[in-house]
């Protein structure tokens, strides 16, 4: 019996049934052997030696995986195909004893009979240069967490963290925030005008004067524009028609895929990444049991295998026709610096269609299922084509311009569309104009704009940020993101990620002393240099020493400086209910709260809003109804009468009563629905 040692218990079931019976399959459920969490670990004298411990909660696991490996005739070690699987890998031959030079280690990119057969003919060693660019990375950033958080817990509030990516992506949000602060609107008038010809309305725009472009920037220009052309004809003076092709966009990368599932289909990054992870380890599917259906998740490459491209384009010419095929297999260049170790994601087989699947999946496993599958056909699908007419109408010395736009053949947007691609189809479909023409004019509109300041980021945005600017890599994305809002340093507004002020706090002081570390140019140099490790071209330890040698000075100026950013305690006329006190205003992690004055002695704490908005009126007593916090910095909803009224709703109240029971209704997400019944619109 051979054993082959995994990661994911999700994958056992699907692995065996590919194996056989000469094989057992062993979990371990992720890391079993690393940096201990409650201390340092790194031996900054000597070669920044880690120290690495059995996790504590894995020591049964070992034991057993031990028994398992003594009897077996071979191991073979099959985790994750990445820098971190590799390193696990490494730290499972370390406790079993085996040499990493041997042959142990196999991997795979899909979780499919072919690929899992053909990996088992492919052993390999262990790769010691993926192993060391991960021991670089976790030791550096241990470095970070463990002497920069405790600085800024001193300087700031208690129990912040710091990261090395965590506060460059911070910074971004931060940044951002900003701009859009010190954004001062300009104005602008937009000067349209409605046509009529054949029964087909068309509208035009005011582009330019006396041959130069034109921008109305107030109501005096505009009521001269319309003055001059008041009661003047409108006349074509120009036509073009030109043709243009739209190509297909590239397979999915793992931030692409978390793009366009935050766009599209309004996932979360942590709701994605646990749906992508489901799909790729397999999943229950009625009558055939057990099924992967995806390629592995974390990945940089758009490179597809040469049988799943010819098989795409078998499956194109079948289903949509052969003019649906381009001439040759389309193929997508990689980003410069990407890894390019796996394929880009894609279905592991084409036949398992959305359809043939959607009654065995979740509501977000189909619909990622379907985005991942759609975006890999289209992307071997023949270029969508259009016919353009631009038309230039004269009034008098000034020109308007219409635009039109006809779909002369689908290509790949039969199957997907780019986000933007709706919005392409609601330009104007013109009618059959000819030059010297003059054209119906049914009004003439103005309206007033003002420039907007640039957007804030999203997740699916501040993703794709990181990955231009070459921060971070695809496993560590979503963690990193995630992360900001967890720890109460931004929030979110709807989609948007907001900093909070204790976010613009830390943004400020790590740009005070830290700036040249905790930068996005410093930090992707720093991928640079881990990439380098990976390839060979680095020795581990010389990238983490000049890390260190850069570091290490700044900390000690930060930690002598007398400058700190606490908050200083508000005394407000609150009393406690507890010892009588004083109340007074405090700021800790998650924002302010009220604690007591006779502190230690009284640890009694309170919510505190500063700024209470009225949300609706108490189902309970007619009072208002706030919202606060709890100490964890989670909100919810309660009547002003904290102690005479004992209102709670995790939900928005909407100060409206359910027509079939009579309780109370809430807001959750863009559903009403009833706080006991089933009632929702």
């Amino acid at each position: 019996m051979k054993l082959v040692v995994i990661e994911a218990p999700a994958k056992r079931e699907t692995l065996k049934k590919y194996l056989g019976n000469g094989y057992e399959v062993f979990a371990t459920k992720g890391h079993i052997r690393d940096l201990p969490a409650k201390s340092f670990s790194i031996d900054l004298n000597h070669n920044y030696e880690p120290y690495y411990e059995i996790n504590p909660d894995k020591k049964e696991l070992i034991s057993e995986l031990k028994k398992k490996a003594s009897k077996a005739e071979e191991v073979l070690i099959a985790t994750d195909p990445d820098r971190e699987g590799e390193a696990i890998s490494w730290h499972v031959a370390y406790v079993l004893g085996l040499d990493p030079n041997t042959k142990c280690r196999i991997q795979f990119n899909e979780i499919s009979k072919k690929a899992v057969l053909k990996a088992l003919t492919e052993p390999r060693v262990i790769d010691i240069n993926l192993v060391n660019a991960q021991q670089a990375r976790r030791v550096m950033d241990r470095i970070v967490g463990y002497k920069l958080s405790p600085i800024l817990s001193r300087k700031i509030a208690p129990k912040l963290s710091a990261g090395r990516v965590q506060s460059v992506a911070l910074k971004l949000v931060v940044d951002r925030e900003k701009e859009i602060e010190e954004f001062k609107p300009e104005e602008y008038w937009v000067v349209t005008a409605n046509h009529e010809k054949d029964n087909i309305k068309f509208k035009s725009s005011l582009t330019s004067f006396k041959g130069k472009k034109i921008k109305p920037v107030n109501k005096d220009e505009v009521d001269k524009i319309l003055s001059a052309i008041k009661g003047v004809d409108f006349e074509v003076s120009n036509i073009k028609k030109s043709n243009t092709k739209s190509h297909a966009p590239a397979p999915f990368t793992t931030s692409t895929m978390q793009q366009d599932a935050g766009s599209k289909l309004g996932l979360t990054l942590k709701r994605t990444t646990s749906c992508a992870q489901e799909l790729y380890e397999g999943v229950e599917i009625e009558g055939e049991g057990k099924i992967a259906l995806i390629t592995y998740i974390r990945t940089d490459s758009t490179r597809v295998s040469v049988d799943a491209q010819n098989a795409c384009r078998d499956f194109i010419a079948e289903k949509y026709g052969k003019n649906y095929v381009p001439a040759k297999p389309n193929i997508y260049a990689s980003k410069k610096n990407a890894q390019d170790a796996h394929e880009a994601i894609r279905p592991i087989s084409l036949q398992m269609t959305p359809e043939r699947v959607k009654s065995s999946l979740n509501k977000d496993n189909y619909k990622l299922y379907k985005l991942i599958y759609d975006r890999f056909v289209a992307s071997q699908m023949s270029e969508a084509q259009y016919s353009n007419v631009n038309v230039s109408l004269r009034a008098g010395e000034y020109e308007f311009k219409a635009v039109g736009k006809t779909l002369e053949f689908a290509g790949y947007t039969a199957v997907y569309k780019d986000v933007l691609e709706d919005e392409k189809q609601e330009i104007n479909k013109l009618p059959k104009l000819e030059e010297n023409e003059k054209v119906k004019v049914l009004e003439i509109k103005e309206e007033q704009k003002f420039t907007k300041p640039p957007a804030r980021f999203t997740e699916a945005s501040l993703v794709k940020a990181m990955e231009e600017k070459g921060i971070g890599r695809p496993a560590t994305y979503a963690a990193t993101i995630t992360i900001l809002t967890a720890r109460n340093y931004c929030i979110k507004e709807g989609k948007n990620l907001v900093p909070t002020e204790l976010g613009k706090k830390i943004c400020d002081y790590l740009e005070k002393f830290f700036s040249k570390i905790i930068n996005v140019k410093f930090t992707a140099h720093m991928e640079n240099r881990l990439d380098d490790i990976a390839e060979n071209k680095d020795e581990w330890h010389s990238v983490v020493d000049s890390f260190w040698n850069g570091f290490k000075d700044l900390l000690k100026n930060a930690d002598a400086s007398s400058l700190t950013m606490k908050s200083q305690p508000i005394e407000t006329d609150i009393v406690c209910d507890k010892c009588g006190h004083k109340m007074l205003i405090r700021e800790g992690r998650y924002g302010k709260f009220l604690g007591c004055s006779n502190f230690p002695k009284c640890r009694n704490i309170m919510p505190y809003e500063d700024d209470k908005k009225t949300i609706a009126k108490c189902p309970n007593c007619g009072k208002n109804v706030y919202s606060f916090k709890t100490k964890h910095g989670k909100t919810f909803y309660a009547c002003e009468d904290r102690k005479g009224c004992n209102f709670m709703s995790w939900d928005i109240p909407t100060g409206e009563k359910c027509p079939n029971c009579g309780k109370f209704l809430v807001k959750h997400g863009k559903v009403i629905k009833c706080s006991s019944c089933d009632y929702k619109v």
